[in-house]
């Protein structure tokens, strides 16, 4: 694995940073996930969280999840004020659309119903001042599923009002269709085979969790830069953005300072190694750099707190590497533990939606609907103030630490 991991580092060099659009989410969100069962699995949506939770340590952001498995936008727009409006949400994506179309032909009632629900839960949304992101659906994987060669294509045409829509309602529209199908079209022409964003076509694996988080993402303006780390070891000099560098130490065979983050990187899963390849290696989401100019030539071994986390080339370090897609050391298992946090964290979410939000209090208790209802407020209440002593627990967890970077000249 350290071979293929200096591999994935040094083939991303720095990117060129385009100008930056006003990202979705803001300090202090209340984020609201609706959807379907791609939404209830709590995977792109974890890994969305994973990025907000680590790129803005100080944020103070909540998250609730409202994904039903086998919902249409019909049902969400019948649920849209007790699931949706009535958490008091300020940002709310909807990604509907998977089921809403049929698995086959293309059937222009089902698109009516589709189009006209999906508009009335943005203008709810709008009437209630919330921030909406509409997307649309992933592109379901035709190698997986011979069928699924026709109802990529009713995708297409199914979908093609949203975008229209969320203008005239004045929502964020995610073209998420368009880069899921344009990346498993990729990995069809790369015969990356063993390459398996979903599973059974459409409900998503790691990988494909990953895809959707990062297509979400960029569509809504992530800002790409955790910091950058600049060296020359010429002048002995460094230049840093959104981190501090200090005690800088440089000879003919060894580089040293330590360096204090703003933020950390995302941690990136084994799991999503694969499909880096597909989604622009996350240097736009995910940027984490180290250039080092004026070095012997050479292979350098790069160290965080004594682990080694990358080799790279001089001349690949004279333009620069990207280390957000190390898979070890101590800033890669400090995402690690924030990403397990967050998913005990979402256990909880869950069984408050599942178990006391959409909970049906059978006749035979003999409860009146006054009683049923303060009882379900309080609870709801209750679970509530628990999953934020858990978000609190997260946000300790990503509080960026001095690091000590080391590079050394192989031999």
């Amino acid at each position: 694995m350290r071979r293929v991991l200096s591999l994935v580092v040094i083939l991303i060099a720095t990117p060129l940073f385009a100008a930056e659009k006003p990202f979705f989410f803001q300090k202090g969100d209340r984020v609201l996930w609706l959807g379907d069962s791609i939404t209830e699995q709590y995977q792109y949506s974890t890994y969305v969280e994973l990025y907000l939770t680590t790129r803005f340590p100080d944020w103070g952001l909540t998250f609730l999840n409202a994904g039903i498995g086998g919902d249409t936008a019909n049902g969400g727009a019948g649920r849209f004020q007790a699931h949706v409006l009535d958490e008091k949400p300020t940002a709310v994506t909807i990604n509907f659309g998977m089921n809403d179309a049929g698995y086959g032909k293309f059937d222009a009632n089902r698109q009516k119903v589709y189009a006209e629900k999906t508009a009335a839960m943005l203008e709810m949304a709008k009437k209630a001042g919330v921030r909406m992101a509409l997307m649309s659906p992933n592109a379901v994987d035709r190698r997986r599923n011979p069928n699924f060669r026709l109802y990529v294509e009713t995708q297409k045409e199914f979908y093609a009002p949203l975008k229209e829509i969320a203008e005239k309602q004045g929502a964020t529209f995610v073209d998420q269709y368009a880069v899921t199908r344009g990346a498993v079209e990729k990995m069809e022409a790369d015969k990356a085979d063993s390459v398996v964003p979903y599973y059974d076509g459409f409900h998503t694996s790691p990988p494909g969790g990953l895809l959707m988080a990062h297509a979400i993402l960029t569509g809504l303006g992530a800002p790409a830069k955790v910091s950058d780390v600049t060296i020359d070891a010429g002048a002995k000099k460094a230049d840093a953005e959104k981190c501090k560098v200090e005690n800088l130490a440089v000879s003919a065979e060894a580089v040293s300072f330590d360096r204090t983050d703003e933020s950390i990187p995302m941690p990136v899963l084994k799991e999503w190694v694969s499909i880096l390849p597909y989604v622009n290696a996350l240097k736009d989401v995910n940027h984490y750099g180290l250039t080092v100019k004026g070095l012997t030539k050479g292979i350098w071994g790069v160290s965080i707190g004594g682990v080694e986390v990358a080799k790279a080339s001089a001349d690949d370090l004279e333009k620069g590497i990207n280390l957000g897609t190390a898979t070890t050391g101590p800033v890669y298992e400090q995402g690690m533990k924030a990403f397990q946090a967050i998913q005990a964290k979402n256990l909880m979410v869950h069984a408050r939606f599942r178990g006391v939000l959409m909970f049906q209090v059978p006749d035979w208790l003999g409860l009146d609907t006054d009683t049923v209802r303060e009882r379900r407020k309080a609870e709801l209440a209750k679970r509530l103030e628990q999953i934020s002593s858990r978000q609190a627990e997260v946000y300790n967890l990503v509080k960026p630490a001095t690091q000590r970077f080391e590079l050394k000249l192989q031999k």
